[in-house]
């Protein structure tokens, strides 16, 4: 299954083609989506590999595609594994009889060692998450 938006083309150039689209939760029609984190809906940018045999012009409507699966592994990789590893850190701490402030600076260590590691491989993982203009 895919996920698809509505968007409009900003710029082409010989490497990217930066496609502009507004991103709708799916719970946009929940009456407490603004005391929520989960809410957020606006537009986006993004940049795409050019196609050299696409001739779309600047400003043409398009439709932004993503598979259901890079979003679920962008989930992952954003929050569920952080989450895990802090709730280790944590909890690993306190077995070996740490204080509490001890306890919670290993736990923003680890995640925040995580992320560095996530930045690190950030071109890696650029290439795994593609678009695709349909």
């Amino acid at each position: 299954m895919n996920v698809t938006h509505p968007g409009r083309i900003l710029e082409i150039n010989p490497q990217f083609t930066t496609v502009e689209f507004t991103s709708h939760s799916g719970c946009s029609s929940c009456h407490a989506k603004e005391l929520c984190g989960f809410g957020e809906s606006g537009d986006k940018v993004i940049q795409l590999p050019t196609d050299p045999y696409d001739f779309r012009e600047v400003g043409a409507e398009v439709e932004v595609l993503m598979k259901q699966s890079m979003g679920l592994k962008a989930v992952w990789i954003s929050y569920v594994i952080p989450l895990l590893l802090l709730m280790a850190a944590v909890l690993v701490a306190n077995a070996f009889g740490a204080s509490e402030l001890v306890c919670g600076l290993s736990g923003l260590v680890t995640v925040a060692l995580y992320y560095f590691v996530v930045w690190l491989f950030r071109g890696k993982l650029r290439n795994e998450f593609v678009f695709e203009l349909k």
